[in-house]
Parts: structure tokens; sequence; C-alpha cells
């Protein structure tokens, strides 16, 4: 069975592709070979058949590649017209004299029944078809043709180039590239083939022109020469079967020229023409005012009003079913908007539950959604925008936005903070309370619920608002629940910047940059940077608190530093000691000189040592030693930080890196800086200076100047 199926396709495909020449055989030999009467009505019914089935798929076409064919449809439908005026001159001029039925019942049929028997009105009604096909339709489709054919070869390698920088950008695959190419060589073949198919249309309405005066004339010859009909006679059997033949060829002509310019006129669309039509049509504001001029011409005395005034009603009647469809739509569309989700499928689980969008994240327990409740002024999101707002400022880039939620999984007063998907902070928050935050000064205590300030760590109490004045009084600072939640996520979203910077960061601050600085960004990106070396190295950048603000001094840092060298770590370090400026203006004002602990010489000397021998290890340090180092540090810096002094840790440059990776998790504030990064004639107040032995020396006096540590 499998067998005789396959036998059957093969055998339909050959039958299917055998078609088309024996057609063009059977029309060469229809012009050459002698046929019967019969055969010319068989030939005139297919001719105005296919002429139809051709308007026909023009018209429901969306777009003119969907009839692709077309113009090699109508070069064979215009050999087939021209085949059949031939072999009907034959037999109008052979036979002509017997009688209008001579040559075929169709041609009889156009020559009395269209134009009532009376040949002077066959040739006028003759000549305005020719008219209309040759002037009107015909000229009209070919200009289009010819124009569109123009335009679509100029623009031919602009589509090219758009379709190669979207298979470079990933936009589209090599299939959907491959598939476009190939829509655009179509194009513009199907343009340029119509371009030419027009002339054929021209050509075959001036054929219809020669081949009706030329049966005129040969009839008239012949049936006064050789039938020995009188003059009247044979201008009567003649012309009116001449008009008759060319009819029957005029009519689809007529229709492969309406097609045509159906065809070549077309929009692409995802409606075909008639629905194109009627949506662009279906505007109550374009009946009305059809409606209102009817009626009113049809008041006039002298208008035929039977006929005006009918149909103004049906022009105004159109307009209202349009706007009351118009009306009624609305309504739906309000519906569909107004109604309420269909219940969640319990058994369908959907990609939001199992990866998350948003880079920040709030998440909050069920009694402190009153702080996002927009009845009660949402205090909350107000100080989120606020802090975006001003993060952003500081960090050169767009901070994006908190995704605020409710979870029923949290305690009802707790919240936390998630920063791309890892959460870096959770703590409590009393909505209807305030918080007195203990400012080291106090000269009274308050009773209320004792915890630790979630942002700074100090002792705090939870009070309730009527104990407010006893707060300040007391030496407190008091802020309330949004203000607490807002501060906590003001400092880890600020700790936390590096996560938040990616390569779409990374562009739009690229493309920021070119619009003031274009041979600088060309001079960046793609040589000798691509765009993820360029997103990490202002990772690293932030990772270490420092803001990309001022990102063009940061540009000309990298691309002057990567003439020296391309490893990313000793890249970070040279471009730090280029713009060393802008790190220390993030520590203290440009007039105030810059608090430093530092190491003393015998320390630096190891610590430099211990990073030459391990020069790719995170932790160079002997554990004994790194740990002699962090708490030396860390009481050398108690001091400073409890009194929230901003201060830097001075080493050199050799093992900055080092120390900074082993100090950071203790004192994540602090700037780790090398000398090479303060720039000349900036003030330094020595703060401490730890020794190899562990124990922080005496500081100086604070506004000692110590030049050489710069070096």
């Amino acid at each position: 069975m499998a067998t005789k199926a396959i036998n059957r396709k093969l055998w339909i495909g050959s039958t299917k592709g055998a078609i088309l020449p024996m057609a063009t055989l059977m029309l060469v030999g229809l012009m050459i070979v002698p046929v019967p009467s019969i055969v010319l009505d068989i030939g005139f019914i297919t001719n105005i058949m296919i002429s139809l089935a051709v308007l026909m798929v023009s018209l429901n076409a969306e777009k003119p590649l969907d009839f692709s064919a077309f113009p090699t449809v109508l070069l064979f439908a215009t050999l087939l017209r021209l085949a059949l005026n031939v072999a009907s001159t034959r037999v109008v001029l052979v036979n002509g004299h017997n009688g209008a039925a001579a040559a075929g019942h169709v041609i009889e049929a156009f020559g009395h029944f269209l134009i009532g028997g009376d040949y002077a009105v066959g040739l006028f009604v003759f000549g305005i078809l020719m008219i209309i096909n040759m002037v009107v339709i015909t000229k009209g489709a070919g200009r289009v043709s010819e124009v569109s054919a123009r335009f679509t070869l100029d623009a031919m390698p602009g589509k090219q180039m758009a379709i190669d920088a979207d298979l470079n950008a990933g936009l589209v695959t090599p299939e959907e590239a491959k598939q476009r190419r190939q829509d655009v060589a179509t194009e513009a073949d199907f343009y340029g083939s119509m371009d030419g198919a027009s002339k054929f249309v021209k050509g075959d309405a001036t054929a219809g022109v020669l081949i009706l005066a030329i049966n005129i004339l040969g009839g008239l010859v012949l049936g006064v020469v050789n039938h020995k009909l009188s003059v009247g006679e044979a201008a009567s059997t003649y012309i009116q079967l001449a008009i008759g033949d060319a009819l029957v060829a005029q009519v689809p002509a007529l229709l492969l020229s309406i097609a045509a310019a159906a065809i070549v006129t077309r929009v692409s669309s995802p409606l075909d023409l008639s629905n194109q039509i009627t949506s662009q049509f279906g505007s109550a504001k374009a009946w009305t005012p059809v409606a209102g001029i009817l009626g009113f011409l049809g008041f006039l005395p002298g208008m035929p009003h039977f006929i005006i005034l009918p149909a103004a009603g049906l022009a105004g009647t159109v307009a209202w079913k349009l706007r009351g469809a118009k009306a009624k739509a609305i309504e739906a569309a309000k519906a569909v908007e107004a109604a309420p989700p269909p219940p969640p499928n319990p058994t369908q689980i959907g990609w939001d539950e199992v990866s998350g969008t948003a880079a920040l994240s709030l998440e909050l327990g069920y009694g402190l959604i009153q702080l996002v409740d927009e009845r009660k002024g949402a205090p909350l999101m107000a100080r989120i925008t606020g802090i975006r707002r001003q993060l952003s400022r500081e960090l050169g880039f767009v901070v994006p936005l908190v995704r605020v939620r409710d979870n029923l999984a949290l305690g009802p007063n707790s919240y936390r903070i998630s920063v791309a998907g890892v959460v870096v902070g959770e703590d409590e928050c009393w909505p209807e309370d305030l918080l007195a935050l203990d400012s080291g000064e106090l000269i009274g205590k308050v009773e209320g619920r004792q915890v630790k300030d979630p942002s700074f760590g100090l002792d705090a109490v939870w009070i309730r608002p009527e104990k407010r004045g006893d707060a300040v009084v007391a030496g407190y600072t008091v802020v309330d629940g949004a203000t607490v939640v807002a501060t906590h996520l003001n400092q880890l979203v600020a700790q936390s910047a590096a996560d938040l910077f990616g390569m779409d960061e990374m562009q739009k601050l690229l493309d920021a940059l070119k619009d003031g600085a274009p041979q600088l960004v060309a001079g960046l990106t793609p040589a000798p940077f691509s765009l993820s070396q360029l997103s990490a190295a202002c990772r690293a950048l932030l990772s270490e608190g420092i803001p990309l603000k001022d990102f063009r001094r940061i540009a000309e840092a990298l691309i002057d530093s990567s003439r020296e060298t391309q490893d990313p770590n000793a890249l970070i370090e040279a471009v730090r000691s280029r713009i060393g400026a802008l790190i220390v203006q993030t520590v203290v004002p440009v007039k105030m000189p810059l608090p430093v602990i530092t190491f003393d010489a015998e320390l630096e000397g190891m610590l430099s040592q211990a990073v030459r021998v391990g020069p790719t290890a995170q932790h160079p340090f002997e554990p004994a030693l790194a740990q002699r180092i962090i708490t030396a540090v860390t009481q050398a810096s108690a001091p400073l930080v409890n009194n929230a002094t901003r201060f830097a840790l001075v080493t050199s440059p050799l093992a900055r890196r080092a120390v900074a990776r082993l100090l950071k998790p203790h004192l994540p504030e602090t700037p780790i800086l090398s000398f090479l990064e303060i720039p000349d004639g900036k003030g330094i107040e020595v703060m401490a200076i730890v020794g190899s032995n562990s124990q922080p020396a005496p500081a100086p006096a604070l506004s000692n100047r110590v030049p050489e540590m710069a070096r």
C-alpha cells in the first residue's frame, strides 16, 4: 500500500509538471491549426474563468508577494487571449458569410445581447472599453509598477544591511535571516517582473484594436469579392462578428488589468483588500457628513428627491450603526478591564513563581502593609523614590526599581531586602511606633522596646508616639518606621551597587557619554575593551566604593592604562591611581585634610614581600599575621568609627588590593587607598600608625603633613 501511495504521488507530481508545457503547445497550435467553433466557445469561457480567478486571488492577497506568480500568469493569460483572437479571426473570415453563428455561440451572444445587434453601438462600446483599459487602468498600473520597481531596487542594499545587523546582534536566527534575504530578493524580482508584465497588457490592448480593424476590413473585402455580398450585408455580418470577437476578448483583458492594478497598488496588511477597505471606511465620522450633505441636496428644489433622500437615509443609518458598534466595543473593552482576573489554577506553576525579574526587592510582613498603602499616603514609597534618585546621582547610573511586595512567610513586623536575588538584610519595624536612636549624649532614658538600629548598629528604643517629646528632650534622635526601613535600604543598596550594575547599564552609560564625547567612546569600545570587560571594570570600581558619576575621567584612565597592561587587576590599580582625586573626594570635602591610618615601614615591607611571594593568591598573608592586622586596625579605627569620622587606610600600591580584601568584611565603609591615589597637595591627618608589633602607634598632631606618604 505504501508503494502504491508513493507511486501515485510521483505520478501526480509528474502530471502537474507536464500541464504547463502541454498548455503552451496547445496555445501555439491554436494559433496555427484551424479549430471548430465549439473549441472557440470553450476557449473563450475558459479565458473568462481564468481572468475572474486571477482577479479574485489579487483582491484576497494580503501583500503583493502572496501572488508572486502574477507576472507569469499574466503572460500566459495574454497568450491565451491572443491565440483565441487569431483562431477566431480565421473562423470569422472563412465562415462569416454563413451568418452570426458561424464563429460560435459566445461571439454571437456578445454581438447580439451586449450591443443589441447594432454594430455602430458595438464600435462605441468597444472604443470606450479600450480607453478605460489603455489610458486609465493599464497606464496607471504600469507607472506604479515602474516606480515600485525603482524604489524596491534602491532600497535593496539597505534592507540587506539591516538583516545582517539584526543577525550580528542576535535578534534573528540564521534561518530567519536567510528567509528574510529571500523575501527581499523575491520582492525585487516581483516588482521588476511586474514592470515588464504591464507592457504585455498594453500590447494586448493595442493588438485588440488592430485585430478588430483587420476583421472588419478583411470581412468587407472577402464578403464583397469572394462571397458576392452587398456592402451593407457584408458590413452587417462581418462587423457584428468582429465586434463580438473583440468584446469577448476585451472583457477578460479588462479583468486582468484591474487585477494587475490591484496587486501593484496594494500596501502590506494582515487583512485582504476587502476587509482593509471596509475597516478604513468603518467610521461614523466619515458617514455622518455624507448623510447631512445628501439630505441638504435632497431638499433643494428641482432635485430628484425620491433618489437622494433615500441615499441620505442609508448613509445616516450606516453612521448610526457604526457609532453604536463603536460604543459597544468600548463598553466591552471596559468590561474586560474591570473583570476580575480568573482564579489561579493550583495545578499550574508559572515562571514568576520560580524566577524574579526585579534586581531590588523589599518584602514586607502583613503588619507593614500600611507603610505602602496609598490610602494612608504610602510614606515608604515616597522615601524609596527619593533614595533611588539620590543614589543614582551619587553612583553615576540609574538604580533599578524596587519591587515591594508582601510575604506571609515573614513575621508581621518583619521585612527583608534582596539584591540580585540575594538577601542582604532583614529586621523588624513597628509602623505605629517611633524609633529613638541613642546619640551617645543622653541626659535621660525612655522606656520602650530595646533594639539595635538596623542601619548603623546603634542602641535604640521603639517608643509610642506620645513619648516623642520626652525622647527628644532626653537626647534621642527620633525617626518613624518608614524612615528606618528606607535608611536600611539606602545603606544596603549603596553597599551592593556592584551587583546592580550590568551590561545594560554599561551600554546606557556609554550612550550618555557618546553625546558629549563620541571620539572618546570610539577609542574605548569595542577596542581595546569589549562591553563585558568594561562592565566588569566598573563593577570592580563600584565594589570598592568608587562612583561612576564622572565616567568621562574613568574612561580616559582606562584608555591610558590599557597601553601599559591588559591584566584586569593591574588595570584597575592603574585606573585608581589616575582617578585618585575622585576617590579621595568621596571620603572628605576638597578643603579638608584626609584622615588616614597607615602601617609603619617594617609592616609595609612584610606585606609587600608576602604579595611578591604569592602574586596570584587571594589571601597572601599568613593567618596569624592577618589576624593581628585585623585586630590592630580595628582597635585603631574604633574611636574614629564611634565618632562617625570618615577616614582612609593607606598602604603601598603593591599591597593595597590584598589589604582591601582582608579588611573589607571588618571595615566595609572604610576605603583602602594606595600612596599613589592621594593627589599632590592634599593635606593628610595621620590618625594612627599600625606597626609590626600589631599595636597602633600614637598619632602625630592632626595638622601634621606627611608628604613622603603621598609618594
